[in-house]
């Protein structure tokens, strides 16, 4: 299976893309925003196209032609303003949805955020990003593509454990990224997992019983 990684060079993405290349399931594509991004990639031997979450739909489908799965990491971060949230954390994200349904490619796994579909549960400081990622997950569900929606808690750079707690609705925690990337992957091809979405956060289950046990 030939995997789109959207946000390639984001610190989830990075380790998504190592994770598919490492593996004898899939293949993986990069989608980078830079020459220098694009050029890192290829000389650690992954194959990598430039592109913008801020360009057009029709861009977009150009990128995720011959792919079977679409993963999206990509995220504006913390240090711009919610300008950029609105561009790509939600309308980047529908433009991608829109792309992969427009060029055939059934298979979309979003990574959103914890309690995202819980207004109640919204982080006050950063509500706009809430909204963003609510909406963007709300158009993935109504899309008629075969969607995983993953909502991890606070984001640690530690290593992981690859135990982890999954659910509907979990309580605020911490998980690393190393534990969302993989938790991610295994997401891919795991039936158990399609058409639903789950909160991520750090606990007493395998990654691989976790997915599977959903």
């Amino acid at each position: 299976m030939k995997v789109l990684v959207v946000g390639a060079n984001g610190q989830i993405g990075k380790q998504v893309v190592s994770l598919l290349q490492e593996s004898d399931e899939y293949s993986v594509r990069a989608l980078v925003r830079t020459e220098e991004q694009l050029t890192a990639f290829e000389q650690s031997g992954v194959e990598a196209v430039l592109g913008n979450l801020e360009g057009s739909v029709e861009q977009l489908e150009s990128v995720a032609r011959d792919c079977e799965a679409v993963i999206f990491t990509a995220g504006s971060g913390g240090k711009t303003g919610y300008d950029k949230t609105l561009l790509i954390d939600l309308d980047g994200a529908v433009k991608m949805i829109e792309a992969t349904k427009n060029i055939g490619v059934q298979r979309f796994v979003m990574v959103s955020a914890l309690q995202a579909h819980n207004r109640e549960n919204w982080n006050e400081q950063i509500k706009p990003y809430y909204v963003a990622k609510h909406y963007a997950d709300r158009i993935l569900v109504e899309s008629g593509l075969t969607y995983t929606i993953i909502r991890p808690g606070g984001l640690l750079n530690e290593a992981g454990t690859g135990m982890v707690a999954i659910g509907e609705n979990l309580e605020r925690g911490m998980i690393p990224r190393e534990d969302v990337a993989k938790t991610v992957v295994a997401s891919l091809k795991e039936t158990n997992v399609f058409n639903k979405a789950f909160d991520l956060v750090s606990g007493e289950t395998t990654i691989a019983d976790a997915v599977g046990g959903l």
